[in-house]
């Protein structure tokens, strides 16, 4: 913001130099990407994953099937076994030898994953499945396919705005690494008779 106010100052000042009016536009260009720039990109990612995650949900949800399983038995609970999709917090899952009937009229017994904590036989419980009746993954809802786009759009944001920042910084840091050569080559050029009478300094 300094050089960008300098812009201002720097208006026909004789001690102004080329590599100081550089660095200043470079903070403005900056700026104005980031501010500008910067979220246009966010919001055309986050809108493109909202389409893209819609549209699976709408796939899931069309090819998933929510059946009622009944329990055979409980077997042996496993200390990690938790829901992965879960809420954080939620209690561990037991797991269970349940059977079903597919949206097909196929029947299925196996084991799975039930959030019961003590389950017995008979217990009803619902559970997602393909065409086929073959157990499946929960599809993705609605709401978090929108926190996943958001997430996205924002990542992006940042990162696009980082990079700016990143570039210009080595922009500034190249023209001073110039300009601190151009001075070390006049100094030499002047340093021996520099503050020596008749030297002309």
């Amino acid at each position: 913001m300094r050089a960008i106010g300098g812009l201002w100052r720097w208006r026909g000042n004789p001690l102004c130099r080329t590599s100081d009016l550089a660095e200043a536009w470079l903070a403005l260009t900056a700026l104005l990407l980031i501010v500008f720039v910067a979220p246009l990109a966010g919001v055309l990612v986050g809108g493109a994953a909202q389409s893209a995650l819609q549209r699976s949900v709408r796939e899931q949800h069309e090819a998933r099937h929510r059946v009622t399983a009944t329990v055979v038995r409980a077997l042996e609970r496993s200390p990690l076994t938790v829901d992965p999709e879960g809420a954080p917090g939620e209690e561990l899952r037991s797991r269970v030898l349940a059977d079903w009937t597919g949206p097909d009229g196929s029947r299925h017994e196996g084991p799975v994953l039930v959030g019961i904590d003590r389950p017995d036989s008979g217990d009803r419980f619902a559970m997602w499945t393909d065409a086929r009746g073959r157990e499946v993954a929960r599809p993705l809802d609605s709401a978090t396919a929108t926190t996943h786009a958001v997430l996205a759009g924002a990542g992006t944001a940042v990162a696009a705005a980082a990079l700016v920042e990143a570039a210009r910084r080595i922009v500034v840091w190249r023209m001073v690494r110039r300009r601190y050569a151009r001075l070390e080559r006049e100094w030499e050029r002047a340093g021996p008779d520099w503050g020596r009478t008749g030297a002309g300094s």
